[in-house]
């Protein structure tokens, strides 16, 4: 007799547990595990100058010039690859992705020329790491999320960051005990071993698990498959986006967030402190530490998103980080000062919190294209890393420092919060999609 109601309550737990694990979760794990894994060569730039031209004498000109490619190629790619994972699946593409990033590492140790620096580190990582772009965190939340959707875009985004912080110290002292070699190799080991769990794990809609999406009512029918190309897919959603002013404020401002983030920070910033007679695995520390510090930033910042107009958080977000890249250059020196260890602590909040609200409002504007449009606003934000990180590394080869670069990326970074906040009157502008046009868009 005791057994029917021991039964029944184990059956209420049993639901509840159920209920607690929405196979959203999992495939959001899973894709913060991929993002981490891509993640590693990311953090490589930084760490690898000064050892590359030490060992080959190529100019810090010519080494950004692959850096740039690679954040360049890691823009472009990203609305094609959204436009891929409509045609072809997420798991496909993002395993795809990883033996692109593992094979383009791993190769490097056999170079000799700047040619073959450009075409590996530039080009096949940069294919490779563009396929899992912040694209890939606006496909995997518009797909699995509807509830929590901005927190989840949070932690996605910071997979980056995480990756940043569990490679970079590493791959500096491996660096400067055994050589930049094996540090490349590292990252191409754990870029592939991300590869199995992928597959393994990554589903590419919830109707694969008879499920809807979390915190989603109704069935679980999936989004019709997109017939045509997904070239002609990503540039059609760039033609009716293009046509908008809120398309490119959004562009703009992430061009700005691009530029002093991942052109000028993630690429100069070692080099910088190096010049200040800082050892680099202590300035590679300090970035690891702005990564730290990015995780929960960037969480916050998509909860944050749920609850607030993003237009006012992107304007807070670059205003802020433009003050701080003022002063920035009077904080370096061969040790690490307080004043230091602050703006790390600011910037690192900072460093990508512009992400969540960017995706909500390509989500806002556009609709079911949403994805792919964020996609090209991704785009911009890696034109503008790439332009950062070259120019950054000329005007260092042509002044001997790195002030003047600092003081116009502050000034940029105070004109994107201008742009972000010109997105009210572009919102009364822009017609919101219906829900014909959203259906019209997937289809096409």
């Amino acid at each position: 007799m005791a057994a029917g109601p021991l039964a029944a309550r184990y059956r209420i737990r049993s639901n509840v547990v159920v209920k607690r694990l929405h196979p959203a979760w999992l495939v959001s794990v899973v894709a913060f595990v991929a993002l981490v894994g891509a993640a590693g060569f990311r953090a490589t730039p930084g760490v690898l100058i000064h050892p590359l031209h030490d060992e080959f004498g190529w100019p810090l000109g010519t080494i950004s010039l692959a850096v740039s490619i690679n954040l360049l190629l890691f823009g472009l790619t990203a609305p094609f690859a959204a436009a891929l994972m409509e045609r072809f699946g997420i798991r496909r593409v993002v395993a795809y992705a990883l033996l692109l990033v593992s094979a383009g590492s791993g190769l490097t140790v056999f170079m000799r020329h700047s040619w073959e620096l450009i075409a590996l580190w530039g080009v096949l990582v940069g294919l490779g790491t563009g396929s899992m772009a912040l694209a890939f965190v606006a496909t995997v939340t518009g797909r699995w999320f509807v509830k929590r959707r901005g927190l989840i875009t949070g932690v996605l985004t910071a997979g980056g960051a995480a990756g940043q912080l569990v490679f970079l110290p590493v791959l500096a002292l491996l660096v400067e005990h055994h050589g930049w070699r094996s540090a490349a190799l590292t990252v191409a080991g754990a870029a592939l071993a991300v590869v199995p769990l992928v597959l393994w794990r990554l589903r590419d809609h919830p109707s694969e698990l008879g499920v809807t999406a979390y915190g989603a009512e109704g069935d679980v029918t999936p989004p019709p498959t997109p017939t045509t190309g997904a070239a002609r897919r990503a540039l059609g959603a760039l033609r009716t986006a293009a046509r908008t002013p809120a398309f490119w404020l959004l562009a703009g401002g992430f061009a700005i967030c691009g530029a002093t983030t991942n052109g000028l920070i993630g690429t100069h910033f070692i080099p910088a402190a190096h010049d200040h007679g800082m050892a680099e695995p202590t300035a590679a520390s300090l970035l690891a530490l702005i990564g730290l510090f990015d995780i929960a930033g960037t969480v916050a910042s998509g909860w944050l998103t749920d609850r607030m107009d993003s237009r006012v958080l992107l304007g807070w977000y670059y205003a802020l980080r433009g003050l701080s890249l003022l002063v920035l250059p009077a904080l370096f020196a061969a040790t690490v000062r307080p004043s230091m260890l602050v703006f790390v602590l600011f910037y690192g909040l900072d460093w990508v919190a512009t992400v969540p609200p960017t995706v909500a409002l390509c989500r806002e504007y556009f609709g079911a294209s949403g994805p792919v449009v964020f996609g090209w606003v991704f785009a911009s934000h890696q034109f503008g890393a790439a332009i950062a990180a070259t120019s950054t590394g000329i005007l260092r080869d042509r002044l001997g420092n790195y002030d003047l670069a600092w003081y116009i990326a502050g000034g940029l970074s105070i004109a994107a919060a201008a742009l972000s906040l010109m997105l009210f009157k572009a919102r009364r502008e822009t017609p919101a999609p219906t829900p014909q046009s959203q259906v019209a868009a997937v289809a096409a």
